[in-house]
């Protein structure tokens, strides 16, 4: 393959990858992803040590290590679009040369696990609950724009929602992908808690079936009625922004992803979480545990 030109791969004059201000020697296996700039320090006051600390943009940096694990995490910011930048760019720093702009000959997996914010569509999964995406469903578009082949289960999976959706007169204004987690580190992280199939959004207000002066495509109960449908024992658990897009991308660059979610908003019953920064940190705690004894 020939080297990648200056456009394809943006490098600052530092020798960082161009959103992430990144160098490889910041990257580790692990790579834990949030939201919200403010969360990643809530995530490395629990490392064993830190090592380095780096901010551009919204996208801000905390490498160390939880035990004998090096581990980083990194703020995506909001939605679909930012877990496209996200994933291609650490997987840059992982798999390409930055110097030489050419693919390194042996490939290097991450493993990546988002801990995340959600909405339940599901009465019993209440506010502050736990579920682990064992599927992500994308109703954003960014799988269109990549060779994305799903396989025969995640065909299956679709094809029994637009069932659900065609019995329920439910119109996607986009095409749905849908696209699973790693198995590993679903069967080694999730311990008891509840997993089950996360839809994803390109929005939080008419994406999401949010209506406050704009009347959004899936109405006031569009999604709530796609969640009667079951795949296997998995229902239509909770809604939030991201898992599809990082599923997609990972399963399409060979590294392993999971979405940990707490369920902050109860859209069947209307309930918000009474203290979401405290269920937040327990996310965080548990899941951290976790990978250090993985």
């Amino acid at each position: 393959m020939a080297s990648l030109s200056a456009s394809e791969l943006v490098v600052n004059p530092d020798g960082s990858i161009y959103h992430l201000n990144l160098r490889p020697e910041h990257l580790a296996d692990w790579v834990i992803t949030v939201g919200d700039p403010g969360r990643v320090g809530a995530v490395s006051r629990y490392f064993d040590s830190l090592e380095a600390q780096i901010q551009k943009r919204e996208f801000v940096t905390h490498t160390g290590r939880i035990g004998q694990k090096r581990v980083m995490v990194i703020s995506t910011g909001i939605g679909p679009d930012n877990i496209d930048i996200v994933l291609n760019e650490l997987d840059a720093l992982a798999n390409i040369d930055l110097e030489r702009r050419e693919l390194l000959p042996r490939q290097r997996r991450l493993n990546f696990v988002r801990l995340g914010t959600s909405g339940s569509l599901q009465e019993d999964l209440p506010v502050d609950a736990f579920v682990f995406s064992a599927f992500g469903v994308g109703l954003d578009n960014l799988m269109a724009y990549y060779p994305f082949a799903p396989d025969a289960e995640e065909l299956a999976l679709l094809a029994g929602l637009q069932a659900q959706a065609d019995e329920t007169g439910v119109s996607w204004p986009v095409r749905p992908y849908a696209v699973r987690a790693d198995t590993a580190l679903l069967e080694g992280l999730s311990g008891a808690d509840r997993t089950g199939v996360t839809l994803t959004a390109p929005g939080f207000y008419g994406p999401q079936g949010r209506n406050l002066r704009l009347a959004g495509a899936f109405g006031a109960d569009g999604l709530l009625r796609l969640a009667g449908y079951r795949h296997g024992a998995l229902a239509i658990t909770n809604l939030e922004m991201e898992t599809s897009a990082l599923y997609g991308l990972a399963k399409l660059l060979g590294h392993g992803a999971l979405s940990c979610n707490v369920i902050l908003a109860g859209r069947t019953a209307g309930q918000f979480s009474p203290d979401p920064y405290a269920a937040v940190d327990r996310l965080i705690r548990t899941v951290l545990e976790r990978i250090a004894a993985f």
